[in-house]
């Protein structure tokens, strides 16, 4: 018991020891809570600014501002000097005058290179052509007015193709950025789609529509097709870009329909396919080289179909087959009705002919065809189109032909070789072949220029073009007379 008491009495100070510590601990925990307060109250939550209320409209804008930015970088002006008829409106004069022109036109870049694609008609009869880079200060911010506005910088034409009114010209200059080519397989009915380039000279513009049609072309039967778009076209937006939404260029703007001369909703736009079917082969050859299978077509009709008691009222009938062609030999037959290519139906014209184009010789396709009843498929190679160049090519010695000075290959034109040339207004002088691969010389010369004559002088042939050059100094005017097209002109070259 004695021990007992002691203990309880130290347990009792112990516990009285324990409330003061937590007492002091408390006060000494809450002190500073307590300090704190009274030297800076607590602040009451600032609530959030309420969330913008969507507005697609101004969504919209915002998308289409950023792609008319990007987009424009790769967008140039075209500038073409040459020689043209004017009417100086004099009254009962028959003169024709002949006087020195400027036109505008666009052109976009696909290559970072330096190859620039644009409309053949663009820079037909060109002397000199020159591009409008795009300014990265101006352009797709406030744009600009003038066609001098941006850097100018001199272009020499690398090739054309006339029967698709496409040219691809070369600049020399860095950081160029190219547009992308999008999938013509992909292109919609209804998609929005915008035209860039510089209508009536008015450099940088963009206009808005959607994709009209997928396949036009101008006559029932003709093999070239183009997109059709109510995006706003006008005189000086031919060669320019029409892009989908992903700033893709879909087709290259090359003519519009209208009663006015202005825009009315009718425009019509290469199809990127035929650009990416095209660019390589004018890059390295300065023309086309068509692949075909020997065989010709037409769009069925009801009366033709009545008249040849067809299955089918629509479609593509075989109307032509080359003797001893690649058609010929695997079977195709006149009246057949070709009904798919690869696997792809195939119910008209201008589908058949967007998808002979992306085609190269030395490809095989499969055609399903309708005879009578029967259904057959048969393989068929492509072969490339005979071409009166191709023949003069076998006569030409790269070495023999060349000419340095303007770094062409040329021919002369003789009896023999100009049964191989369409017609001619002058059957002489030097037919231009091809460029010299090698060379730096930068002249205004295409394939399929004919030289008449220099300074004046008359050429008939290569040796005695060579000869002339090689007289004159080498800072002299030199001024060649050529035929272009069917159509005379004359070039001036400064060294």
């Amino acid at each position: 018991m004695t021990a007992f008491r002691p203990f309880q009495r130290a347990a009792a100070s112990t516990r009285r020891g324990d409330i003061l510590v937590i007492v002091v601990l408390t006060v000494l925990a809450a002190s500073p809570v307590a300090a704190q307060g009274a030297k800076r109250p607590t602040a009451t939550p600032t609530p959030l600014p309420p969330a913008a209320p969507s507005n697609p409209l101004r969504d919209l804008s915002e998308s289409v501002q950023q792609l008319a930015q990007r987009v424009s970088m790769s967008v140039v002006q075209v500038l073409v000097t040459g020689y043209g008829s004017v009417d100086d409106g004099s009254k009962g004069e028959t003169g024709l005058i002949i006087a020195r022109q400027r036109s505008i036109g666009s052109g976009a870049i696909i290559d970072a290179d330096g190859y620039i694609v644009t409309n053949a008609h663009v820079v037909a009869g060109a002397q000199r052509v020159q591009v409008v880079l795009p300014d990265p200060v101006t352009d797709g911010r406030a744009g600009s007015l003038t066609a001098e506005t941006g850097r100018t910088v001199d272009a020499r034409i690398v090739g054309t193709a006339q029967d698709i009114d496409l040219a691809l010209l070369k600049v020399e200059a860095p950081g160029l950025r190219p547009l992308p080519l999008a999938d013509y397989d992909k292109v919609r009915q209804g998609e929005l789609v915008f035209a860039f380039g510089s209508p009536v000279g008015l450099r940088n513009s963009v206009t808005m529509g959607v994709v009209s049609a997928v396949l036009r072309q101008p006559y029932p039967d003709s093999p070239t097709v183009y997109i059709q778009t109510d995006a706003p076209i006008n005189p000086g937006n031919s060669g320019g870009p029409l892009v989908n939404v992903e700033g893709e260029l879909v087709g290259l703007n090359t003519f519009i329909v209208s009663e006015s001369g202005g825009s009315q909703g009718l425009g019509f736009a290469i199809p990127s396919k035929m650009i990416s079917a095209a660019y390589p082969q004018l890059r390295k050859y300065g023309h086309l080289h068509p692949a075909a299978i020997g065989l010709d077509v037409q769009a069925i009709t009801p009366a033709l179909a009545a008249g040849l008691h067809l299955s089918r009222t629509l479609g593509v009938i075989v109307s032509d087959v080359a003797p001893d062609g690649p058609a010929a030999t695997a079977g195709v037959q006149v009246q057949d009705i070709l009904t798919t290519l690869d696997g792809k139906p195939i119910e008209n014209v201008p589908t058949l002919a967007l998808e002979f184009y992306a085609h190269t010789a030395g490809e095989t396709v499969a055609i399903g065809l309708l005879r009578g009843a029967d259904t057959l498929t048969v393989s068929v190679p492509f072969v490339e189109r005979p071409r009166a160049l191709e023949r003069l090519k076998d006569v030409t010695d790269p070495e023999k032909n060349a000419i340095p000075r303007l770094g062409v290959v040329g021919v002369d034109i003789t009896e023999a070789t100009s049964d191989m040339l369409p017609a001619l207004r002058i059957r002489s002088g030097v037919f231009v072949v091809a460029r010299e691969q090698e060379s730096q010389v930068v002249v205004p010369l295409i394939t399929g220029d004919v030289i008449h004559a220099v300074n004046g002088s008359v050429i008939a042939s290569v040796d005695g073009l060579r000869e002339h050059l090689d007289g004159l100094k080498a800072d002299a005017e030199i001024v060649l007379q050529i035929e272009r097209d069917g159509r005379l002109m004359f070039v001036t070259i400064q060294f």
